[in-house]
């Protein structure tokens, strides 16, 4: 059976935790935080780096959006991107934009970490990345209920996870009123079994980090 190393407020485990659902592919959980000390992620990925999968032969491969095009070549069931090359390219598309606000929110949380010491002017080219982010977002999904080709898939997941990451690690934007129609994509997905049984919450980090 498939094993998947996970964090809960991960935005990136949560993409492969969908995807998992949504293929009925059977897998073990095993949730951790990567951080601290003895943690199995660093023994199955050198760049210590969630989320990780365990194969069955015993090897790893790691980066949700790898671990996620293996699933989708591997266990073609359930096709999660569309046949149509314009429709697949909007798809990663938007996988490129959601995760790169996922890394400004996570650079952005480590750096608040650093209390007095943490720089305006980084907070502010985090902050600047996000907003431009979810504005490009909103603006390619619109008012349609998935984000292409009017079927579930990689986009769908790329996007809710990432507004539900913001949901709990940058709760003071308020995207929902600026963006009533995301806002109201994001609250169908959330609706979802393999949204619903995979929402973020915070962990604590026992051993220092900045």
């Amino acid at each position: 059976m498939l094993k998947l190393i996970s964090a809960t407020p991960s935005p990136y485990a949560r993409k492969v935790r969908i995807a998992l659902a949504e293929k009925n592919i059977a897998f073990e959980l095993i949730t951790e935080v990567p951080w601290n000390q003895g943690a199995l992620t660093e023994l199955h990925n050198p760049l210590a780096k969630l989320p990780v999968m365990l194969l069955e032969d015993g090897s790893s491969i790691f980066d949700s959006r790898y671990i996620l095009d293996y699933l989708e070549w591997v266990y073609p069931e359930t096709p999660l991107l569309p046949s149509d090359i314009a429709d697949r390219l909007l798809a990663k598309k938007l996988e490129v934009l959601a995760d790169g606000v996922c890394d400004a929110v996570v650079l952005l949380f480590f750096e608040r970490m650093r209390g007095a010491s943490a720089s305006a002017e980084w907070t502010a080219r985090q902050t600047h990345k996000i907003e431009a982010g979810v504005s490009a977002l909103a603006r390619l999904i619109g008012s349609r209920k998935f984000a292409v080709a009017d079927q579930f898939g990689l986009g769908d997941i790329a996007v809710g996870s990432v507004l539900g990451y913001l949901k709990v690690r940058f709760q003071e934007f308020d995207w929902q009123i600026l963006y009533p129609a995301l806002a109201q994509y994001s609250a169908i997905l959330e609706q979802r079994p393999s949204f619903q049984h995979t929402q973020p919450y915070p962990q604590t980090i026992s051993d220092k980090v900045v």
